[in-house]
């Protein structure tokens, strides 16, 4: 789950009081902890409210007041994002941190709401929209939501570890060295797929190209079958070798909070008739199946 944890304004940090040396080094200590145990998105300290503004909205007007607001107990001086296994992780958190004010203060969690919190009424239609905007806040080229048939793909199979994932552009010019072996392809477009995923970053990888079921394959060639599916298609714009940051924003923050299901189905890598094998760039897409 994810949820904010909001720390209160006090009356130090309404006046624009600042924090000792020593408050800013226990809290970069503690934010050091949060992203060494995965838990921390995001986290921002906030002026006070002397410096902010309210829109009050009424029916077709709005009223914008100038601060400081009068309430401090309702105001916030800072906040976290957490990712987290539950509200009890979050609260034994909360309680390790020292204390963000250099007077009695309050820090307060709530869950932030997620898809399944919508009920029905959070169509697959809005489910896909607001994960297409998701994509976009993160910098990611989301191009399409798309159902595509079973795909049979025939290339080069190797195994791979996260000391070793480098190696994989050898496995593909080697599949471009030898792609002629292959059964008659059903068309140019090339296909990296990611099979067999372990714990630890460990992987087959597959290169290949779309041929016919029943067609023989000739020695050191396998082949594996992808179901039908619905995908979501992020175009890589940069040189193939950096597509692992794309994967890993994929992979890292974007599908967490997208709002759509991952479905347990190989996910791969296409590469299309734009693709330009002597710059590296151009028709890179990559397709992550999601549950329908």
């Amino acid at each position: 789950m994810k949820v904010m944890v909001i720390v209160k304004a006090s009356k130090g940090s309404e006046a624009g009081k600042m924090p000792s040396e020593a408050l800013l080094a226990a809290m970069g200590a503690y934010n050091q902890q949060l992203v060494d145990a995965g838990i921390m998105l995001a986290g921002e300290g906030l002026h006070p409210s002397s410096k902010g503004v309210r829109v009050r909205f009424s029916g077709d007007k709005r009223t914008v007041t100038d601060g400081p607001f009068a309430e401090t107990k309702e105001l916030i001086a800072g906040f976290w994002m957490w990712r987290v296994k539950s509200m009890d992780e979050a609260i034994e958190w909360v309680k390790r941190c020292p204390n963000p004010m250099m007077e009695d203060s309050d820090i307060e969690i709530r869950p932030v709401f997620e898809a399944e919190d919508f009920g029905a009424e959070f169509t697959p239609e809005l489910r896909e929209q607001e994960a297409s905007i998701r994509a976009q806040a993160i910098g990611l080229s989301l191009q399409q939501f798309t159902d595509a048939p079973a795909l049979h793909i025939a290339g080069l199979q190797q195994h791979y570890q996260l000391d070793t994932r480098g190696n994989i552009p050898l496995q593909w010019q080697a599949f471009l060295e030898t792609h002629s072996r292959l059964p008659k392809a059903k068309n140019a477009l090339m296909y990296g797929v990611v099979l067999n995923v372990a714990d630890g970053c460990e992987f087959d990888y597959l290169t290949g190209m779309e041929t016919d079921a029943n067609a023989s394959l000739p020695s050191g060639v396998v082949a594996t079958d992808l179901p039908a599916s619905r995908y979501a298609v992020f175009r890589h714009n940069e040189h193939v070798s950096t597509i692992d940051r794309t994967l890993e924003k994929i992979w890292l923050q974007w599908a967490p909070d997208a709002g759509v299901k991952m479905a347990e189905t190989p996910c791969f890598e296409r590469y299309t008739e734009q693709f330009n094998a002597e710059t590296g760039k151009g028709g890179i897409e990559i397709w992550i199946p999601i549950e329908r």
